[in-house]
């Protein structure tokens, strides 16, 4: 798969024990397998399967899509800024391709 234009807004920083927001974006036309292109031939199904988030190597979300969720999916979660680290971001296709971000942030 094609490396997927990602949005994702966190902080950079924050304190030790803040509550932080994290919203992710991916641009992916989630297309569920049920419609047809214009000569009836039906549109293969092609969508995330899984979004998994990293925090410092430890998983702090995880969701699991179908083919109900809409093209573009927006993913908002909190997590607790515990030390300075990276997030990994991974999405999974039901091919098995991923897309991976990495973002750090740092806590004081």
């Amino acid at each position: 798969m094609a490396q997927l234009p990602v949005r994702i807004i966190l902080p950079s920083t924050a304190k030790k024990g803040d509550i932080i927001e994290i919203k992710t974006l991916i641009q992916h036309a989630m297309e569920t397998g049920y419609r047809r292109d214009d000569v009836g031939k039906p549109i293969p199904r092609d969508i995330i399967t899984t979004f998994a988030v990293t925090y410092g190597g430890v998983e702090v979300f995880k969701a699991d899509f179908n083919q109900g969720v809409a093209a573009n999916p927006y993913v908002a979660f909190t997590t607790i800024a515990t030390e300075s680290g990276e997030l990994v971001f991974t999405w999974l296709d039901e091919r098995g391709a991923a897309t991976i971000e990495r973002r750090k942030v740092t806590v004081s």
